[in-house]
């Protein structure tokens, strides 16, 4: 089999840790210059925005030149440009490191932001800043969490060790524990073990339990009771798929305080709304090094708040 030649580098730096689009012209085609396949292409972008991108020289070739808006279609051909991406809400609070080496950097990360680019998330995302405010261009995630968690991520410095740390969770070599504050419930007899088949299909704003094989497994603990009706709950997934957490405190009878999809999704929440983040952090990671051989455990230095205050949790103020 022919192996595909790997791409040349960006001729274009980041901008606020953000990656340049890569685009490679198909192998064959009805267009004769670069600009006819880049209005088909970017046909969402809006009228006019191609032009002037290339009045404004913003697409460039390997070499980092400016193309023409008459370049010359060449099948195979690496274009590179930089979105325009639309204002994002700032999310103002802290993004922590805890651990830093030549090889790996370990963050905890606040509620409401994303793990990596994707979406309307994009400069608001840990990544994107950790390789801002750390001068890490290369810096790539082992792998995620949702936006609405708070807790430990793991990225990678080189590009060429990335494959080793995400075989660590691909192969279930990583110990992680998350916290958790929901109801109590009486007739839940804890510790448990929960296993079902977890599907999160396309366009769903929530996943959901199917039936067939599990693939989705987590231990659920109760750790402290408390007089008003909340619990503190230790959850310890053996995989990761989508909202399992989420999905499998739901289907106990005791959804996660402050989740806005299970049991029932709510109209979504306002940008800039940081009001009763959702209960759910990831407390603990541990695993043995891949590349150092070293043996990590790394602990998350956030709370829940509405474990530590939840009347100001509950009842938060305006926006």
């Amino acid at each position: 089999m022919r192996r595909r030649t790997p791409p040349p580098p960006s001729p274009l730096p980041q901008r606020d840790g953000v990656d340049p689009v890569r685009v490679r012209l198909p192998g064959d085609g009805p267009w004769q210059t670069v600009r006819g396949h880049l209005v088909e292409r970017l046909a969402g972008a809006g009228d006019g925005v191609v032009d002037r991108m290339f009045d404004e020289g913003l697409f460039v070739g390997a070499d980092g030149r400016p193309l023409a808006p008459d370049a010359v279609y060449v099948p195979g051909m690496f274009v590179w440009f930089h979105r325009d991406l639309a204002e994002e809400v700032l999310v103002p609070f802290a993004l922590d490191v805890v651990h830093r080496d030549e090889h790996i950097v370990v963050a905890d990360k606040p509620h409401f932001l994303a793990t990596t680019p994707r979406g309307s998330h994009v400069r608001q995302t840990a990544l994107a800043r950790l390789r801002h405010e750390l001068g890490l261009p290369a810096l790539g995630a082992a792998h995620r969490l949702d936006r609405l968690t708070a807790g430990l991520v793991l990225f990678v410095v080189r590009p060429e060790e990335r494959g080793a740390y995400q075989t660590l969770f691909r192969d279930r070599r990583v110990h992680k524990e998350y916290e958790a504050v929901a109801p109590h419930s009486p007739s839940l007899r804890l510790p448990t073990t929960v296993r079902s088949r977890i599907v999160k299909e396309r366009g769903q704003l929530a996943a959901r339990e199917v039936a067939g094989e599990p693939n989705a497994v987590t231990r659920v603990e109760r750790t402290e009771q408390r007089a008003d009706g909340l619990d503190h709950y230790r959850l310890l997934p053996a995989t990761g798929q989508t909202h399992q957490l989420r999905v499998h405190m739901n289907a106990l009878g005791v959804p996660i305080l402050g989740d806005p999809l299970y049991p029932v999704v709510a109209d979504p929440v306002p940008a800039g709304d940081f009001r009763r983040p959702l209960q759910l952090l990831a407390r603990t990671l541990e695993f043995t090094d891949p590349v150092t051989g070293v043996e990590h455990r790394f602990a998350s230095g956030r709370v829940l708040a509405a474990w530590t205050s939840y009347d100001t949790w509950n009842d938060p103020g305006p926006v």
